[in-house]
């Protein structure tokens, strides 16, 4: 994988990437590796000030471990944008009405244009276009896998496992929860 690169052509620290402005772009990288390269980026001036003051900057940063009020990094809108695409599946008709499969469709088709990390919506574009949810929002059961095999092809990309796409498997995790009831 080629490393990217930033406008002055030095390259990027691991996990950082640019969005269309060429800038690097916030939510489309870890927070990890965000805070990591907004700390690298002034440890030059950190290190002149004395190690007391970097030992204090890194005991404060590793201690911060509530995200809670941030603005979403790319694994933080990934979460939510699933969770909400999961649960509105299954919660969506068995048998669905013109208009709910007109809005379902308008939905999914939206994400490649509105989607805030673009690499990760150019990604999905181009998954929707091999796979065209077209034919799968006739059905609460086919739109459900269908969104699982989405969501498995990025699991893949990003080294995650497969998550069973049978609609028990599916139902359990996003409407009914667990048989041994741990989450009622």
């Amino acid at each position: 994988m080629p490393v990217p690169l930033t406008d002055e052509s030095k390259p990027l620290p691991p996990g950082i990437v640019l969005g269309p402005d060429g800038k690097p772009c916030k939510v489309c990288s870890s927070f990890k590796a965000w805070s990591k390269s907004q700390r690298s980026g002034s440890s030059s001036n950190a290190a002149a000030k004395g190690t007391a003051a970097t030992a204090a900057v890194a005991v404060a940063s590793s201690t911060t471990t509530s995200r809670e009020n941030c603005p979403a990094d790319v694994e933080a809108l990934g979460r939510a944008t699933w969770t909400f695409l999961h649960t509105t599946a299954a919660y969506y008709p068995t048998s669905p009405s013109a208009q709910h499969q007109s809005s379902m469709l308008a939905l999914l088709r939206s994400l490649p244009s509105l989607y805030p990390c673009s690499h990760c919506a150019s990604d999905f574009g181009k998954d929707i276009k091999k796979n065209p949810p077209e034919g799968v929002v006739g059905s609460r059961e086919s739109l459900s896998r269908w969104l699982c095999e989405r969501h498995n092809e990025v699991n893949q990309k990003l080294g995650k496992e497969k998550f069973d796409c049978g609609i028990k498997s599916l139902d359990e995790r996003w409407k009914d929860g667990p048989s041994d009831g741990r989450c009622d």
